[in-house]
């Protein structure tokens, strides 16, 4: 089996249960609030190990954020390569609405404050086979992309949450890119799934590209790839760890041998799970139990 190097966000979540999104001027009393782990990075780094990888994760933590290390350590993955910073540890206040939907503020304290010459040798010194697994929570992505490319690896990115950098980064040398409808619109300029992959696709053809749509499955595109996978019918609760969990089975899969279509199909049964579930990374299910 190939091992995952994740490189990515790790932050502390306080949710809010809201009956609806606050507007602008209001005030609005939340009906429950709780403190979880969470960050792309951690949740992806979890969903892999629970999928049964390899993972090691490199991050950056504030004082604050010790206990992000020991949740990553219960679930099997090695932090041993894991940064810390008198930063404070990356955070984020969401809102959970009655249909499950959320939205998002974030402080990406400490995530910002990677040392990038000690992410360089740990990519220098990796396995051959390693896969990377990236979001776009941290600093140095750019050099970071570049840097597993000059190596060779397979590398995974999924650039959430989007911004206008994204558009400049060297994504041709990615091996998968995931994206959500939001951020395939955002990356490519259309609206309309088929136009979304059509687009990326050109633009990056040594690529695989995937274009989740919650509800109605993922889809792929790319050098050998071109299918529709449906999602599970579930009732939604909190929608949060969703796409991270996706993304974690996805290149957990992949590590273990399993075709890019096989291996998304996995991924988005796990999703489907969490979805169903409140939280972030506490939703993430073990592989037992997709059966």
């Amino acid at each position: 089996m190939a091992k995952i190097l994740c490189i990515g966000s790790l932050n502390i979540d306080f949710v809010y249960q809201v009956a609806h999104f606050v507007q602008p001027g209001e005030t609005l009393s939340a009906k429950t609030f709780h403190k979880h782990p969470g960050g792309k990075g951690l949740n992806q780094s979890i969903a892999a190990a629970r999928a049964g990888a390899q993972v090691t994760h490199i991050g950056c933590i504030g004082p604050e954020g010790a206990f992000l290390s020991d949740l990553l350590q219960a679930d099997g993955v090695d932090t041993t390569e894991l940064q810390t910073s008198d930063t404070p540890t990356g955070h984020a206040i969401i809102q959970v609405d009655e249909s499950g939907e959320n939205c998002i503020l974030l402080f990406p304290g400490a995530n910002t404050a990677l040392d990038l010459q000690k992410v360089r040798i740990s990519i220098e010194s990796a396995d051959p086979d390693t896969l990377i697994l990236l979001q776009n929570e941290i600093s140095g992505l750019p050099e970071i992309l570049k840097l597993a490319a000059e190596k060779g690896l397979r590398t995974v990115f999924n650039p959430a949450p989007m911004t206008e950098d994204v558009a400049t980064y060297p994504l041709d040398r990615l091996s998968v890119l995931i994206c959500n409808e939001s951020e395939g619109a955002a990356l490519s300029g259309q609206t309309e799934p088929g136009n979304i992959l059509k687009c990326l696709t050109e633009r990056y053809p040594n690529t695989d590209v995937i274009l989740t749509l919650g509800s109605k499955g993922c889809r792929c595109l790319g050098p050998e790839q071109d299918w529709h996978i449906t999602a599970e019918k579930v009732k939604p609760i909190d929608t949060t760890a969703a796409g991270d969990t996706f993304a974690g089975y996805l290149v957990a899969m992949i590590a273990k041998g399993l075709p890019l279509k096989q291996a998304a199909e996995h991924a988005s049964k796990a999703a489907a799970v969490t979805v169903a579930r409140p939280g972030a990374a506490v939703s993430i299910p073990y592989l037992k139990e997709l059966n």
